[in-house]
Protein backbone atom coordinates (compact mmCIF):
# COMPACT_ATOMS: atom_id res chain seq x y z
CA UNK A 1 0.00 0.00 0.00
CA UNK A 2 1.56 3.75 -1.16
CA UNK A 3 1.78 6.14 1.58
CA UNK A 4 -1.13 8.03 -0.11
CA UNK A 5 -3.62 5.35 0.48
CA UNK A 6 -2.76 4.53 3.67
CA UNK A 7 -6.00 6.24 4.83
CA UNK A 8 -8.28 4.60 1.81
CA UNK A 9 -8.44 4.89 -1.74
CA UNK A 10 -11.38 6.54 -4.12
CA UNK A 11 -13.12 4.13 -6.30
CA UNK A 12 -14.89 4.60 -9.57
CA UNK A 13 -18.84 4.37 -9.34
CA UNK A 14 -20.72 3.39 -12.19
CA UNK A 15 -22.34 6.69 -12.92
CA UNK A 16 -19.20 8.73 -13.04
CA UNK A 17 -18.12 10.04 -9.53
CA UNK A 18 -15.16 9.09 -6.81
CA UNK A 19 -16.13 7.54 -3.49
CA UNK A 20 -13.81 7.33 -0.69
CA UNK A 21 -12.81 3.80 1.15
CA UNK A 22 -11.74 3.96 4.41
CA UNK A 23 -9.02 1.16 5.34
CA UNK A 24 -9.50 0.08 8.81
CA UNK A 25 -8.28 0.82 12.25
CA UNK A 26 -5.53 1.70 13.57
CA UNK A 27 -3.61 3.38 10.21
CA UNK A 28 -0.67 0.59 8.54
CA UNK A 29 1.92 1.26 9.05
CA UNK A 30 1.66 2.09 12.46
CA UNK A 31 1.41 6.10 13.96
CA UNK A 32 4.89 7.34 14.09
CA UNK A 33 5.05 8.16 17.17
CA UNK A 34 7.91 10.85 17.37
CA UNK A 35 8.99 13.53 19.94
CA UNK A 36 6.34 15.75 18.77
CA UNK A 37 3.76 13.05 19.05
CA UNK A 38 4.34 12.08 22.53
CA UNK A 39 4.81 15.62 23.79
CA UNK A 40 1.04 16.25 22.68
CA UNK A 41 -0.35 12.67 23.99
CA UNK A 42 1.15 13.45 27.04
CA UNK A 43 0.31 16.93 27.68
CA UNK A 44 -3.07 16.31 26.65
CA UNK A 45 -3.35 13.38 29.15
CA UNK A 46 -2.33 15.55 31.76
CA UNK A 47 -4.63 17.98 31.28
CA UNK A 48 -7.41 15.82 30.66
CA UNK A 49 -6.43 14.33 34.77
CA UNK A 50 -6.13 17.64 36.27
CA UNK A 51 -10.01 18.70 34.53
CA UNK A 52 -11.19 15.73 35.76
CA UNK A 53 -9.63 15.87 39.57
CA UNK A 54 -11.15 19.83 39.86
CA UNK A 55 -14.56 17.88 38.79
CA UNK A 56 -14.60 16.07 41.69
CA UNK A 57 -14.16 19.03 43.74
CA UNK A 58 -17.48 20.86 42.72
CA UNK A 59 -19.99 21.13 45.76
CA UNK A 60 -22.83 19.97 42.97
CA UNK A 61 -21.41 18.86 40.32
CA UNK A 62 -24.23 17.77 38.21
CA UNK A 63 -25.28 21.33 38.63
CA UNK A 64 -22.57 22.58 36.53
CA UNK A 65 -22.44 19.34 34.72
CA UNK A 66 -26.14 20.66 33.09
CA UNK A 67 -25.16 23.59 32.33
CA UNK A 68 -21.56 22.91 30.72
CA UNK A 69 -23.74 20.32 28.46
CA UNK A 70 -25.88 23.42 27.33
CA UNK A 71 -22.68 25.70 26.68
CA UNK A 72 -21.18 22.98 24.39
CA UNK A 73 -24.36 22.15 22.30
CA UNK A 74 -25.11 25.53 21.45
CA UNK A 75 -21.36 26.34 20.44
CA UNK A 76 -21.61 22.92 18.47
CA UNK A 77 -24.97 23.24 16.84
CA UNK A 78 -23.33 27.00 15.89
CA UNK A 79 -21.09 25.33 14.01
CA UNK A 80 -23.84 23.54 12.06
CA UNK A 81 -25.52 27.10 11.16
CA UNK A 82 -28.00 27.89 14.04
CA UNK A 83 -27.96 31.07 15.41
CA UNK A 84 -29.12 29.85 19.23
CA UNK A 85 -27.00 31.24 21.93
CA UNK A 86 -26.42 30.04 25.24
CA UNK A 87 -28.97 32.69 26.73
CA UNK A 88 -31.48 32.12 23.97
CA UNK A 89 -31.76 28.56 25.47
CA UNK A 90 -31.73 29.62 29.13
CA UNK A 91 -34.20 32.48 28.34
CA UNK A 92 -36.31 29.61 26.50
CA UNK A 93 -36.13 27.48 29.69
CA UNK A 94 -36.75 30.33 32.03
CA UNK A 95 -39.82 31.05 30.90
CA UNK A 96 -42.62 28.73 32.16
CA UNK A 97 -45.28 30.05 29.63
CA UNK A 98 -43.49 29.19 26.22
CA UNK A 99 -44.58 27.23 24.16
CA UNK A 100 -43.02 25.27 20.89
CA UNK A 101 -39.42 26.14 20.99
CA UNK A 102 -37.95 28.40 17.77
CA UNK A 103 -36.15 25.85 15.24
CA UNK A 104 -32.54 26.86 16.14
CA UNK A 105 -33.55 26.43 20.19
CA UNK A 106 -34.63 22.76 19.52
CA UNK A 107 -31.48 21.88 17.36
CA UNK A 108 -29.42 22.35 20.88
CA UNK A 109 -32.18 21.56 23.14
CA UNK A 110 -31.90 18.23 20.91
CA UNK A 111 -28.15 18.12 21.52
CA UNK A 112 -28.56 17.82 24.77
CA UNK A 113 -30.71 14.93 25.12
CA UNK A 114 -28.75 13.27 22.68
CA UNK A 115 -25.83 13.81 24.85
CA UNK A 116 -27.58 12.61 28.00
CA UNK A 117 -29.26 9.47 26.62
CA UNK A 118 -25.73 8.25 25.50
CA UNK A 119 -24.67 8.70 28.84
CA UNK A 120 -27.34 6.93 30.74
CA UNK A 121 -27.01 4.54 27.96
CA UNK A 122 -23.28 3.76 28.91
CA UNK A 123 -23.78 4.26 32.48
CA UNK A 124 -26.60 0.91 32.11
CA UNK A 125 -23.79 -1.02 30.55
CA UNK A 126 -24.68 -0.50 27.20
CA UNK A 127 -21.04 -0.43 24.79
CA UNK A 128 -20.33 1.99 22.57
CA UNK A 129 -21.49 0.86 19.03
CA UNK A 130 -23.69 1.46 15.98
CA UNK A 131 -26.54 1.02 18.12
CA UNK A 132 -25.87 3.58 20.45
CA UNK A 133 -24.97 6.12 17.32
CA UNK A 134 -28.24 5.43 15.69
CA UNK A 135 -29.55 6.32 18.90
CA UNK A 136 -27.95 9.07 19.55
CA UNK A 137 -28.66 10.28 16.16
CA UNK A 138 -32.43 9.73 16.50
CA UNK A 139 -32.44 11.64 19.69
CA UNK A 140 -30.57 14.50 18.12
CA UNK A 141 -32.59 14.64 14.79
CA UNK A 142 -36.10 14.31 16.06
CA UNK A 143 -38.23 17.40 15.01
CA UNK A 144 -35.88 19.69 13.69
CA UNK A 145 -33.89 20.65 10.52
CA UNK A 146 -32.81 17.63 8.61
CA UNK A 147 -35.62 15.83 10.79
CA UNK A 148 -36.88 14.31 7.55
CA UNK A 149 -33.44 12.76 6.70
CA UNK A 150 -34.36 9.12 8.22
CA UNK A 151 -33.25 9.84 11.97
CA UNK A 152 -31.91 6.95 13.79
CA UNK A 153 -30.81 5.46 10.71
CA UNK A 154 -27.81 4.99 8.60
CA UNK A 155 -28.03 6.51 5.04
CA UNK A 156 -29.05 4.15 2.33
CA UNK A 157 -28.17 6.94 -0.66
CA UNK A 158 -24.65 8.37 -1.27
CA UNK A 159 -24.37 12.18 0.59
CA UNK A 160 -21.27 14.35 -0.21
CA UNK A 161 -19.70 17.51 1.17
CA UNK A 162 -19.01 20.90 -0.60
CA UNK A 163 -20.08 24.04 -1.04
CA UNK A 164 -23.86 25.39 -2.11
CA UNK A 165 -24.92 23.91 -5.04
CA UNK A 166 -22.27 21.30 -5.36
CA UNK A 167 -23.63 18.09 -6.58
CA UNK A 168 -21.61 14.75 -6.70
CA UNK A 169 -18.92 15.58 -9.95
CA UNK A 170 -17.65 18.97 -7.99
CA UNK A 171 -18.09 17.69 -4.56
CA UNK A 172 -14.90 18.36 -2.33
CA UNK A 173 -15.36 14.95 -1.00
CA UNK A 174 -17.44 11.99 -1.19
CA UNK A 175 -17.67 9.36 1.32
CA UNK A 176 -18.94 5.85 1.08
CA UNK A 177 -20.77 4.39 -1.44
CA UNK A 178 -24.17 2.94 0.24
CA UNK A 179 -23.16 -0.66 -0.68
CA UNK A 180 -20.00 -0.22 1.36
CA UNK A 181 -21.00 1.60 4.58
CA UNK A 182 -21.84 -1.19 7.03
CA UNK A 183 -18.39 -2.70 5.91
CA UNK A 184 -16.78 0.22 6.83
CA UNK A 185 -18.75 1.07 9.87
CA UNK A 186 -18.52 -2.72 11.46
CA UNK A 187 -15.03 -2.09 11.01
CA UNK A 188 -15.39 1.30 13.13
CA UNK A 189 -17.20 -0.55 15.98
CA UNK A 190 -14.66 -3.69 15.92
CA UNK A 191 -12.03 -0.31 16.24
CA UNK A 192 -14.06 0.92 19.38
CA UNK A 193 -13.94 -2.67 21.26
CA UNK A 194 -10.78 -4.17 20.42
CA UNK A 195 -8.20 -1.16 19.87
CA UNK A 196 -8.54 -0.52 23.46
CA UNK A 197 -5.87 -3.03 24.24
CA UNK A 198 -3.13 -1.42 21.79
CA UNK A 199 -4.01 2.35 21.39
CA UNK A 200 -4.04 5.03 23.51
CA UNK A 201 -7.61 6.26 24.11
CA UNK A 202 -6.77 9.56 23.10
CA UNK A 203 -4.97 8.64 20.27
CA UNK A 204 -8.16 6.48 19.52
CA UNK A 205 -10.79 9.18 20.17
CA UNK A 206 -8.75 10.86 17.16
CA UNK A 207 -8.59 8.19 14.94
CA UNK A 208 -12.43 6.92 15.73
CA UNK A 209 -13.21 11.08 15.40
CA UNK A 210 -12.05 11.20 11.82
CA UNK A 211 -12.73 7.94 10.52
CA UNK A 212 -16.26 8.53 11.40
CA UNK A 213 -16.49 12.46 9.49
CA UNK A 214 -15.19 9.96 6.41
CA UNK A 215 -17.94 7.58 6.99
CA UNK A 216 -20.15 10.62 7.12
CA UNK A 217 -22.60 7.29 7.82
CA UNK A 218 -26.05 9.49 8.45
CA UNK A 219 -27.34 11.83 5.66
CA UNK A 220 -27.74 14.98 8.22
CA UNK A 221 -26.10 15.59 11.40
CA UNK A 222 -22.52 13.92 11.03
CA UNK A 223 -20.34 16.89 12.74
CA UNK A 224 -22.34 16.71 16.01
CA UNK A 225 -22.60 13.34 16.13
CA UNK A 226 -18.80 12.82 15.47
CA UNK A 227 -18.06 15.37 18.43
CA UNK A 228 -20.40 13.54 20.99
CA UNK A 229 -18.39 10.22 19.95
CA UNK A 230 -15.67 11.79 21.45
CA UNK A 231 -16.52 12.74 24.77
CA UNK A 232 -18.63 9.37 24.84
CA UNK A 233 -15.62 7.35 24.53
CA UNK A 234 -13.99 9.77 27.44
CA UNK A 235 -16.77 9.06 29.46
CA UNK A 236 -17.04 5.03 28.70
CA UNK A 237 -13.68 4.60 29.42
CA UNK A 238 -13.61 6.54 32.82
CA UNK A 239 -10.87 9.53 31.86
CA UNK A 240 -13.65 11.58 32.33
CA UNK A 241 -16.03 10.92 35.35
CA UNK A 242 -18.37 13.89 33.76
CA UNK A 243 -18.57 14.70 30.48
CA UNK A 244 -16.70 18.19 30.67
CA UNK A 245 -14.40 17.95 27.40
CA UNK A 246 -15.63 19.18 24.35
CA UNK A 247 -13.87 20.52 20.92
CA UNK A 248 -16.52 22.73 19.64
CA UNK A 249 -14.75 26.24 20.40
CA UNK A 250 -11.33 25.02 18.80
CA UNK A 251 -12.80 23.32 15.64
CA UNK A 252 -14.87 26.77 15.03
CA UNK A 253 -11.84 28.81 15.81
CA UNK A 254 -9.62 26.35 13.67
CA UNK A 255 -12.34 25.29 11.09
CA UNK A 256 -10.49 25.98 7.99
CA UNK A 257 -7.27 23.95 9.59
CA UNK A 258 -10.00 20.88 10.57
CA UNK A 259 -11.09 20.29 7.20
CA UNK A 260 -7.56 20.07 5.73
CA UNK A 261 -6.44 18.19 8.27
CA UNK A 262 -9.30 15.65 7.40
CA UNK A 263 -8.48 15.88 3.81
CA UNK A 264 -4.81 15.50 4.12
CA UNK A 265 -5.72 11.97 5.64
CA UNK A 266 -7.67 11.11 2.88
CA UNK A 267 -5.12 12.39 0.31
CA UNK A 268 -1.78 11.76 1.60
CA UNK A 269 -1.85 8.90 4.60
CA UNK A 270 -1.10 12.01 7.30
CA UNK A 271 -2.44 10.77 10.22
CA UNK A 272 0.05 12.27 12.74
CA UNK A 273 0.01 15.15 11.76
CA UNK A 274 -4.29 15.17 12.20
CA UNK A 275 -3.38 13.37 15.84
CA UNK A 276 -0.86 16.24 16.95
CA UNK A 277 -3.84 18.75 15.91
CA UNK A 278 -6.65 16.76 17.56
CA UNK A 279 -4.32 16.69 20.78
CA UNK A 280 -3.28 20.15 20.77
CA UNK A 281 -7.11 21.13 21.03
CA UNK A 282 -7.87 18.40 23.81
CA UNK A 283 -4.95 20.24 25.63
CA UNK A 284 -6.15 23.67 24.94
CA UNK A 285 -10.09 23.02 25.87
CA UNK A 286 -9.26 20.87 28.71
CA UNK A 287 -7.13 23.58 29.78
CA UNK A 288 -9.85 26.25 29.65
CA UNK A 289 -12.52 23.90 31.55
CA UNK A 290 -10.27 23.19 34.07
CA UNK A 291 -10.15 27.28 34.67
CA UNK A 292 -13.89 27.44 34.27
CA UNK A 293 -14.71 24.61 36.96
CA UNK A 294 -12.10 26.25 39.29
CA UNK A 295 -13.52 29.77 39.47
CA UNK A 296 -16.98 28.32 39.36
CA UNK A 297 -15.89 26.76 42.88
CA UNK A 298 -14.50 29.77 43.93
CA UNK A 299 -17.34 32.14 43.00
CA UNK A 300 -19.80 29.90 44.37
CA UNK A 301 -18.15 29.64 48.23
CA UNK A 302 -17.92 33.50 47.86
CA UNK A 303 -21.17 33.98 47.15
CA UNK A 304 -22.73 31.42 50.02
CA UNK A 305 -20.23 33.09 52.23
CA UNK A 306 -21.61 36.42 51.65
CA UNK A 307 -25.49 35.02 51.97
CA UNK A 308 -24.45 33.25 55.44
CA UNK A 309 -27.20 31.17 56.66
CA UNK A 310 -30.33 32.05 54.70
CA UNK A 311 -31.92 29.00 54.12
CA UNK A 312 -33.76 30.44 51.11
CA UNK A 313 -31.34 32.48 49.91
CA UNK A 314 -28.87 29.38 49.80
CA UNK A 315 -31.68 27.34 47.58
CA UNK A 316 -31.79 30.15 45.34
CA UNK A 317 -27.83 30.56 44.74
CA UNK A 318 -27.69 26.66 44.32
CA UNK A 319 -30.47 26.83 41.51
CA UNK A 320 -28.84 29.23 39.41
CA UNK A 321 -25.87 27.52 39.26
CA UNK A 322 -28.59 25.10 36.91
CA UNK A 323 -30.63 27.56 35.22
CA UNK A 324 -28.44 31.56 35.62
CA UNK A 325 -31.53 32.77 33.99
CA UNK A 326 -34.99 33.11 36.40
CA UNK A 327 -38.03 35.15 36.70
CA UNK A 328 -40.13 35.56 39.79
CA UNK A 329 -42.40 33.09 39.20
CA UNK A 330 -39.43 30.34 38.28
CA UNK A 331 -37.84 31.23 41.77
CA UNK A 332 -40.96 30.23 43.41
CA UNK A 333 -41.54 27.68 41.95
CA UNK A 334 -37.79 26.27 42.45
CA UNK A 335 -37.23 26.81 46.04
CA UNK A 336 -40.49 26.46 47.36
CA UNK A 337 -41.39 29.89 48.21
CA UNK A 338 -43.93 33.18 48.31
CA UNK A 339 -43.97 35.47 45.53
CA UNK A 340 -42.70 38.35 48.10
CA UNK A 341 -40.05 36.27 49.67
CA UNK A 342 -39.28 35.63 45.75
CA UNK A 343 -38.98 39.44 44.58
CA UNK A 344 -37.38 40.17 47.82
CA UNK A 345 -34.43 37.96 47.06
CA UNK A 346 -34.17 38.63 43.23
CA UNK A 347 -33.92 42.16 44.92
CA UNK A 348 -30.91 41.45 47.46
CA UNK A 349 -29.22 39.02 44.76
CA UNK A 350 -29.70 42.59 42.48
CA UNK A 351 -28.14 45.21 44.80
CA UNK A 352 -25.04 42.54 45.50
CA UNK A 353 -24.63 42.84 41.51
CA UNK A 354 -25.08 39.37 41.18
CA UNK A 355 -27.94 39.02 39.13
CA UNK A 356 -29.09 41.41 36.29
CA UNK A 357 -32.56 42.57 34.71
CA UNK A 358 -32.53 41.57 31.18
CA UNK A 359 -36.51 42.60 29.81
CA UNK A 360 -36.86 46.05 31.03
CA UNK A 361 -40.02 45.46 31.53
CA UNK A 362 -41.90 46.09 35.26
CA UNK A 363 -43.73 42.80 34.88
CA UNK A 364 -42.20 39.69 33.70
CA UNK A 365 -39.19 40.48 34.26
CA UNK A 366 -36.00 38.13 33.53
CA UNK A 367 -33.21 38.47 35.91
CA UNK A 368 -29.40 36.97 34.53
CA UNK A 369 -26.61 35.38 37.30
CA UNK A 370 -24.10 37.82 35.46
CA UNK A 371 -21.00 36.29 37.50
CA UNK A 372 -21.93 32.82 36.49
CA UNK A 373 -22.59 33.44 32.77
CA UNK A 374 -19.20 35.73 32.42
CA UNK A 375 -17.26 32.91 33.28
CA UNK A 376 -18.91 30.86 30.10
CA UNK A 377 -18.71 33.59 27.93
CA UNK A 378 -14.85 34.22 29.10
CA UNK A 379 -14.19 30.24 28.18
CA UNK A 380 -15.62 30.72 24.84
CA UNK A 381 -13.27 33.94 23.97
CA UNK A 382 -10.34 32.89 25.78
CA UNK A 383 -10.17 29.26 24.01
CA UNK A 384 -10.64 30.82 20.44
CA UNK A 385 -7.72 33.40 21.57
CA UNK A 386 -6.02 30.32 22.38
CA UNK A 387 -6.89 27.90 19.32
CA UNK A 388 -6.08 31.43 16.95
CA UNK A 389 -2.36 32.22 18.96
CA UNK A 390 -1.18 28.61 18.70
CA UNK A 391 1.36 27.87 16.03
CA UNK A 392 0.09 24.84 13.70
CA UNK A 393 1.61 21.42 14.13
Amino acid sequence: MTNHQRAGRYLQQATGYQAFLPEPLPPAPDIDYDGELRTALSNADRNLARLDAIATLLPNPDLFVAMYVKHEAVLSSQIEGTQSTLEDVLAFEADSAHGDAPKDIEEVVNYVRAMNHGLKRLGEGFPLSLRLLREIHDELMHGVRGGEKSPGEFRRTQNWIGGQGSTLATAAFVPPPPHALMQTLGALEKFLHEGKSSVPLLIRCGLAHAQFETIHPFLDGNGRVGRLLITLMLCEEQALSRPLLYLSVFLKAHRAEYYDRLSAIRAQGHWEPWLKFFLRGMSQTARAATRTAHDIVALRESHRGAIGTNAKALKLLDHLYQQPLVSAKRVTAAIGCSTPTALKLLDDFQTRSWLKEITGQERHRLYRYQPYMDLFHRETVQSTFDAQAAPSS
